[in-house]
């Protein structure tokens, strides 16, 4: 593959890399990179999906979970969906419609239907809000066919089922063909709202795209997958949802820790909903190619611009997309001249305020590979992640990513960039960007990620405006005593704003999670305290006031690894019930919920062992 030449990633294990290392264009024509000026407002970011698909300025998660104005929503039978299936209809297809793995070249997709076998399938947990988007009647979650339908077994009606092509870097090489190996698309349906809303079942059988695998799905990642998607819209996370999970009743072979000792597993699928599956690596596989498939590359664009950023379709040169560079002899950039440079802009902007959303709430995703990067800034392909309990910047949840920690947490915004530079890089092979263009994409990254991320973590801290110099110095402290990110945030909305409270007083709002510590940290926490305090009092705000916008910023329930573990270990037994629970817990994450506080308690002995703290990308 010719790829343009970026700059290596600058991996940091220091605490303070969080506010965050440099960021380098993608193209360098000069040692002066690019200062670009917006003459007014910058781009409409979210242009209609952002809602639908939990991206927006509140992280408060929804009530109960469901959509708003779902009430008043028709309600479908599954036979009554209203399906549309633009992406085989004006894409090119694969010839072939068998699942022999093979190079698929000059096509997008490949039709292929389910081939998993399934033995009285059982539906384990279903998304009331997943439902209500697709506007359907939750009655259908009782029929007795639905686990049958939803394993693939039997076929929807509407739907037309097919396998995505797309290549991809993995860790950070080349990695060629990769493609939907396990999951197989059902098709579009479009809601009431005239949202479009794209179903995918994820282990259900062989694909062209499989290679040497089995294209099936275990319980215990289908488990994972299923909550942290809707654990992630709780929280306000751009992500892909989940309708659905059943167990197929079939037991799948894997060998969890890749230590030569395999075992029966059972089988799960999960239903998965997004309005678009698109990755950064369904570009950059065409664009590796030969120079018929580099036209895929803009055909693939034309298709993402008209249906998932229509805002972009007729750009008119006005002062609210006008920009200018500030110095230097470089050349003025209109992205009003060029749809696919405004496009690509609008891309690493989604791409920067979700991994800036990542850091805020503590994720590491774990496999931020080019292939599971979503074109619509979407979480996407929930592998091996992770969220912070210890407070550890170099922390991964892969086992395979130990070497080296290339997706550790604080390496996630430098990955973001380096995966946007592949992306940029796709689409300049195709000719649908020029140098300039492609080094303002990396800018933007930049610019964003940095506004975002700053803008988090004053809100955080319940502050009216940045402060690096205490920020710095909190997750300096957070990190050599191995706090609790997560508890540490959501109890510091206790501290008041007194700047008479006895020294040796500072600390118990925060006693919870400051523990074990001795003389000289006490003394460290106490100095920041009181820096904060001070901070908090210039703010004029209110403690009151305060505390509750802090707890709309910071959840009290996260989907810790071991939380997962207990509702997998009850399921593999057949009790469904703790999935149940925890799903719903997950859906009101800043919410106190009495009763539930066993589930924002801090992880127990075992949940250090292999298996739950980190696990492996085998499901």
């Amino acid at each position: 593959m010719n790829l343009l030449h970026f700059s290596p990633l600058r991996f940091s294990s220091s605490p303070a890399a969080l506010h965050f290392a440099k960021f380098t264009p993608l193209f360098s024509s000069s040692p002066t990179s690019h200062r670009v000026w917006l003459r007014s407002r910058q781009l409409n970011r979210t242009a209609g999906m952002a809602s639908a698909a939990g991206e927006g300025t509140s992280a408060v998660a929804p009530s109960e979970g469901r959509v708003s104005g779902a009430a008043d929503r028709p309600r479908l039978k599954l036979e009554e969906l209203n399906w549309d299936h633009s992406f085989v209809r004006e894409l090119p297809g694969d010839p072939r419609m068998d699942h022999m793995p093979r190079e698929v070249l000059h096509a997008c997709y490949s039709k292929v239907s389910p081939s998993v076998e399934v033995e009285n399938p059982k539906l384990v947990a279903w998304s009331q809000s997943v439902a209500d988007l697709l506007d359907l009647d939750l009655e259908e979650f009782e029929r007795s066919d639905f686990s049958m339908l939803f394993s693939g077994a039997t076929p929807l009606v509407g739907a037309s089922t097919y396998a995505q092509c797309y290549g991809g870097h993995q860790f950070g090489t080349w990695a060629g063909q990769l493609g939907d190996g396990r999951a197989i698309t059902l098709g579009e349906v479009l809601n009431s709202r005239g949202e479009r809303w794209e179903l995918q079942l994820k282990g259900a059988g062989k694909t062209p795209y499989s290679r040497f695998a089995d294209g099936l799905a275990v319980l215990r990642s289908s488990i994972r997958e299923f909550l942290c998607s809707e654990a992630m819209h709780g929280l306000g996370i751009p992500t892909t949802r989940a309708l659905c999970l059943v167990t197929t009743g079939k037991y799948v072979v894997r060998d969890m820790f890749y230590d030569g000792n395999p075992k029966e597993e059972p089988g799960a699928i999960v239903c998965r909903v997004a309005q678009s599956f698109l990755r950064f690596g369904s570009y950059q596989i065409h664009a590796s190619r030969d120079k018929e498939d580099l036209k895929l590359v803009r055909l693939l664009a034309d298709y993402t611009i008209k249906y998932h950023y229509p805002h972009l379709e007729n750009l008119q040169q006005s002062d609210t997309l006008s920009f200018e560079v500030a110095e230097g002899d470089l050349p003025a950039i209109d992205l009003t001249s060029n749809k696919y440079a405004a496009w690509a802009v609008e891309v690493a902007e989604r791409t920067a305020s979700l991994v800036a959303r990542w850091q805020g709430v503590g994720f590491t995703h774990g496999v931020l590979n080019t292939d599971n990067m979503s074109v619509l800034g979407l979480t996407i392909d929930y592998g091996p992640f992770g969220f912070l309990d210890a407070f550890d910047p170099s922390y991964t949840p892969n086992t395979t990513d130990l070497p080296g920690r290339r997706y550790c947490f604080a390496n996630q915004p430098d990955v973001g960039l380096w995966n946007v530079a592949q992306f940029a890089t796709a689409l300049a092979a195709a000719e649908l960007l020029n140098k300039d263009e492609a080094n303002y994409v990396m800018e933007r990254y930049g610019t964003k990620f940095m506004d975002e991320y700053q803008s988090i973590m004053t809100r955080k801290l319940g502050l009216t405006k940045y402060n690096k110099q205490l920020i710095s110095r909190l997750l300096n402290n957070l990190a050599v005593d191995k706090v609790d990110y997560t508890n540490f945030f959501r109890l510091l909305c206790n501290v008041k704003a007194d700047a008479t409270v006895p020294e040796k007083d500072l600390i118990a709002p925060l006693k919870a999670v400051l523990l074990d510590i001795g003389k000289e940290r006490k003394e460290a926490w106490v100095s920041w305290l009181q820096t904060y305090i001070e901070e908090v009092i210039s703010s004029g705000v209110a403690d009151e006031e305060r505390k509750v916008t802090m707890n709309s910023v910071n959840p009290k329930y996260i989907l810790r690894n071991y939380l997962c573990q207990s509702a997998i270990d009850a399921a593999e037994l057949g009790d469904f019930e703790e999935v149940r629970r925890l799903l719903k817990v997950m859906e009101r994450p800043y919410d106190d919920q009495p009763g539930m506080e066993k589930y924002a308690r801090l992880p127990p002995a075992w949940a250090y062992r292999p298996g739950v703290c980190m696990l492996s990308c085998s499901s």
